[in-house]
């Protein structure tokens, strides 16, 4: 790999201090630029804008979808971007080259009912069964990451306060109270679960698994697919939707946008805005559904 390449890596995971996956991705990213452009007889850091012009096209052309090929681009501005910043080119080849449109793909919302049935089916008969039902409480009561939901600590559960305090993308802490629920069973799980888990281990991590380890993202994958199993839920579940149907249903109920905003963490409202647009197809369908004359022409 070009070593201006892992000089940037270095530079995203220490100095931008950004997620290891978002880290691995660029990493791939430009990887897989590099490769090829060295087989056209190009060094990537010296590469001009018809070269990456040319790159993107043949992504296009080999089937990669438009969100792919964005955000493949968006690499390589960033790494040319670096490039700039420490003096070893004058110019970014990538930073005039439009990106391939993305059509609009909102966010997979559950019903309220579907949600209640996904964590309701761990009763709470075993440690596993106590931790997946805190797991499961506290992802949709407080619109967590997968990311922080495996990296958050007992010492950011506030349970007297109904308070948890997780750190999101760049590093970034806020707040995010929780409901009785989730305070409840996260409560139980700390109480007697967890320390059955942990095996007389010292860790500050809050899930663990039986062996007394930090859940990784795949586990906690598993366990919501397995809560969608026992509960029948026929529709595809991740754990990305319990965040998406989170931010969902508190629009349904009234909240102000920049509020989910905060909730969530994102940086830019932009990112919350397209939820607006999952409660607009709910308001829809209310009026299809219960307004006397809206089925007539």
């Amino acid at each position: 790999m070009d070593e201006s390449v892992e000089s940037y890596i270095e530079y995203a995971a220490l100095e931008k201090k950004l997620a290891s996956s978002t880290v691995s991705a660029y990493s791939n990213d430009l990887e897989q630029a590099d490769t090829w452009l060295q087989i056209n007889g190009t060094e990537l850091s010296e590469a001009v804008t018809a070269d990456i012009a040319e790159y993107m096209a043949f992504l296009s052309s080999t089937g990669s979808s438009a969100r792919s090929v964005r955000r493949k681009l968006s690499s390589l501005r960033g790494f040319f971007r670096y490039l700039q910043i420490s003096g070893l080119r004058e110019d970014n080849p990538a930073e005039l080259l439009r990106s391939p449109k993305q059509p609009l793909l909102l966010p997979h919302a559950l019903s309220l009912e579907t949600i209640t049935s996904l964590i309701e089916v761990w009763s709470g008969d075993s440690p596993l069964s106590v931790r997946n039902r805190a797991l499961l409480e506290l992802s949709y009561g407080a619109g967590l990451r997968e990311s922080e939901l495996t990296g958050i600590t007992v010492g950011r559960i506030l349970l007297e306060e109904a308070l948890v305090r997780p750190i999101g993308k760049g590093t970034k802490e806020r707040i995010v109270p929780i409901g009785g629920p989730a305070v409840r069973w996260i409560s139980t799980y700390i109480d007697t679960a967890r320390p059955v888990l942990v095996h007389g281990r010292s860790t500050a991590v809050l899930f663990l698994t039986y062996r007394g380890n930090p859940l990784s993202r795949m586990t906690v994958w598993n366990i919501v697919r397995e809560s969608a199993h026992r509960a029948g839920i026929k529709q595809k579940v991740h754990p990305h939707s319990l965040r998406h149907s989170f931010a969902t249903h508190l629009l349904q109920g009234g909240a102000d946008l920049r509020v989910v905003q905060e909730l969530l963490g994102h940086s830019d409202i932009k990112t919350t805005e397209i939820y607006t647009a999952v409660d607009r197809t709910y308001l829809r369908g209310v009026i299809d559904r219960y307004h006397p004359r809206a089925g007539e022409k």
